[in-house]
């Protein structure tokens, strides 16, 4: 097998009226919209030396060289609010024991980037175009927080860890890579709708766009 730093970039498009996602398949939480499939392509090669950070902590080689459209498909009202929310057949892949390591190694990466953003991000953030925009602390909180919601969507239950719980946020993140950890034929988990692909690129996708997003808003 070729190594994976010398692979051209398999890209699932993800696309309704309002917005576009394109998302790299073989690389959870580099995923990137834009109004059209164009520019969403253009925006996720432009993320590629922030996402070799996660790369590189997930010890992955990664020098990505030219992309390669493999899937289309439609998105919803989650693509319009600006999440990328359709499972596609490339999400829907198997999924053996190697693999599902590099895909939770990837995971916690993007927590450990997100953590590291936060630790040296000010309280108060710079305002977005339209004056909006969470500060560090509650952006903090709404990604523990989405986290929760994500631990129930592949099968972890019981109660919720509070976003101010660092020690519960900790544990429940460790049981979400032990999920993520375990091998799969592509079916939903925990007898919902996610696949274990999905589920990796969901959630490190929301810890990188606000890491990413704090970092911006971070600047003078």
């Amino acid at each position: 097998m070729p190594e994976r730093s010398k692979l051209t970039i398999a890209v699932s498009l993800e696309a309704s009226p309002k917005k576009a996602f394109a998302t790299a398949v073989d690389w959870p939480g580099w995923s990137r919209s834009g109004k059209t499939e164009e520019l969403a392509l253009e925006a996720l090669a432009a993320y590629a030396s922030r996402y070799a950070l996660i790369a590189a902590e997930a010890g992955e080689p990664f020098s990505p060289n030219e992309y390669e459209v493999v899937e289309r498909v439609a998105g919803g009202s989650g693509t319009d609010f600006g999440v990328p929310s359709s499972i596609t057949d490339q999400d829907r892949r198997a999924v053996d024991a190697d693999e599902a390591d590099r895909r939770a190694r990837l995971v916690e990466a993007a927590w450990t980037l997100f953590g590291r953003v936060a630790a040296d991000a000010p309280a108060e953030l710079r305002k977005g175009p339209r004056g909006g925009g969470r500060d560090r602390d509650k952006m903090i909180g709404h990604v523990a927080e989405s986290d929760g919601y994500y631990a129930r969507e592949i099968g972890i239950t019981g109660p919720r860890p509070k976003p101010t719980d660092g020690a519960a946020i900790a544990a429940m993140r460790t049981d979400m890579l032990e999920v993520l950890r375990r091998p799969s034929d592509g079916s939903p988990m925990g007898e919902r709708t996610w696949t274990t692909r999905y589920a990796a690129r969901r959630i490190a996708w929301h810890a990188l766009d606000h890491a990413w997003e704090m970092e911006d808003r971070s600047e003078a």
